[in-house]
């Protein structure tokens, strides 16, 4: 695809990365020429400066025969006078706008073809805070990632000992847990995939990738590792728009102080939060966590703009006694110098928000994306169409599909209706769909001997990248099916 793609800040940058190593034909878009020459340095793109929003600079980026058009930059009016330009001046077939502002998300018809020709919204903010809200519901995790509508999980797990499977064979799990079907779909030892078989032995400190209905994942998660206590007693710092998301999401079921070092934010907050404890300081002024009570914190999220302080805080946070920290950081090589260290979770902006974008790239029929491990794996839900004579998986037995080594079928959601999306033909992602009361849809774990039929929705965990474009293929019809 051709793809022009506005802004070169952190979302910008990680998808021309993920789009450039697929074969695409990117062109990227900024103000700044020094962060375009540094993106140039290693990728292979196109770069022009100049604001997004002038035609001038979208002709020069090859707008009039684009594909498609992300407009990412960090100002919400950019996005959308260029969304609009898009298709007014040159009918580019997709256009998606990053949007931070909730009164813009409050307006759907503000997207409408009508008004700025949106035709994809994504607000990274909100994406963040429901992934970070799962990481609270399920404190054992690593990661909560919700395909089909939420009625399937895909959940990542750090084998601890005394999990009653650590020191097994995968083939026990079915005798462990008898009335749930569930199905491993990778490990990673020592950041080294392992495929997994029947005599696959489970290991203290593997992570554990594994895939169920939703309503079973607890369960499955106790065999793996004791469970946490449950998260009641939250403290995030920084007050932005994250942490203001997240604080106004959990306050109704969760004890929330947030820190602040900016005092008219911290009055702005207070007067916002109904139920949140708003203090003023630093998040690492060791006093002030101490006279806070963090040694009762069961979960500190450092969710400030300056990562460093993240890390710091977190760093500071675990060593007074929190049970669980988490770091929001958007640099990779810091996101893999501090996962698993005495940082609990450090979460990549860019790579969570990724996934939303790269649905609507995919080729074929795409109707999830998740970025795992930041960004090394991936776990798609492609719809099948067609029929046997024209498809090369339906019809088919799971064994009988030529998946690339390391690809896997996980899970089959049978029966989903086409979602009706809560802002009519403008989906915001990180808006759940919703499913029609008369949905009889129903999860089946994918075993070998499963046959796959049209308009399933098939979830499949891929551990390479790589492996991607390979996979679509497999789910594209022929031309006979069109």
């Amino acid at each position: 695809m051709k793809i022009i793609i506005l802004g070169a800040g952190q979302v910008g940058s990680s998808v021309a990365e993920s789009l450039v190593s697929e074969a695409n034909d990117i062109t990227m878009v900024d103000v700044d020429p020094k962060r375009l020459a540094l993106l140039q340095d290693r990728l292979d793109l196109r770069t022009v400066v100049g604001n997004a929003s002038h035609p001038s600079v979208l002709v020069n980026a090859g707008a009039p025969d684009a594909d498609m058009v992300l407009a990412v930059t960090e100002h919400d009016e950019t996005n959308l006078v260029a969304c609009k330009l898009a298709a007014t001046l040159f009918n580019t077939p997709t256009k998606i706008a990053r949007i931070r502002s909730t009164e813009y998300l409050a307006h759907p018809e503000i997207f409408s073809t009508e008004n700025f020709c949106v035709d994809f919204a994504i607000s990274p903010e909100q994406i963040l805070t429901e992934y970070i809200e799962k990481l609270v519901e399920f404190p054992e995790a690593l990661q909560v990632l919700d395909f089909a509508s939420g009625k399937v999980s895909l959940v990542a797990v750090r084998a601890l000992k005394g999990g009653s499977l650590v020191g097994q064979q995968l083939q026990q799990l079915r005798k462990h847990v008898p009335n749930v079907d569930t199905r491993v779909a990778a490990i990673f030892r020592q950041d080294r995939p392992i495929i997994p078989e029947g005599d696959t032995v489970i290991e203290a400190e593997d992570e554990v990738f594994f895939i169920a209905a939703t309503e079973d994942i607890r369960t499955v998660m106790r065999e793996l590792r004791k469970m946490d206590r449950p998260v009641r007693h939250v403290m995030i710092a920084g007050g932005g728009r994250i942490g203001k998301r997240l604080a106004m999401t959990l306050e109704k079921d969760y004890q929330v102080r947030i820190i602040e070092r900016d005092y008219p934010t911290c009055e702005r907050l207070a007067g916002e939060l109904s139920n949140t404890l708003v203090l003023h300081g630093d998040a690492t002024d060791e006093d002030l966590l101490d006279d806070e009570n963090i040694a009762e914190m069961d979960l500190f999220c450092a969710l400030t703009n300056d990562e460093e302080n993240n890390i710091m805080a977190a760093l500071l946070a675990k060593r007074m006694g929190a049970h669980k920290v988490i770091a929001l950081i958007n640099r990779r090589a810091y996101v893999d110098l501090v996962q698993g260290s005495r940082i609990d979770i450090a979460i990549s902006p860019a790579q969570v928000t990724i996934g939303s974008l790269l649905a609507y790239v995919r080729h074929g029929d795409v109707a999830a994306v998740h970025s795992l491990r930041r960004g090394a794996a991936e776990a798609l839900e492609l719809v099948a169409h067609g029929d046997a004579r024209l498809s090369k998986v339906v019809g088919r037995k799971v064994e009988e599909i030529k998946l690339p080594k390391g690809a896997t079928i996980g899970a089959i959601v049978r029966g989903l209706p086409k979602s009706e999306v809560l802002f009519g033909e403008n989906p915001v992602s990180g808006q759940e769909a919703e499913l029609s009361e008369s949905s009889q849809a129903r999860v089946i774990i994918a075993h070998h001997d499963t046959v796959i039929e049209s308009e399933d929705h098939v979830i499949i965990f891929v551990i390479n990248r790589k492996m991607i474009r390979e996979v679509e293929r497999l789910f594209q019809v022929s031309v006979g099916f069109l």
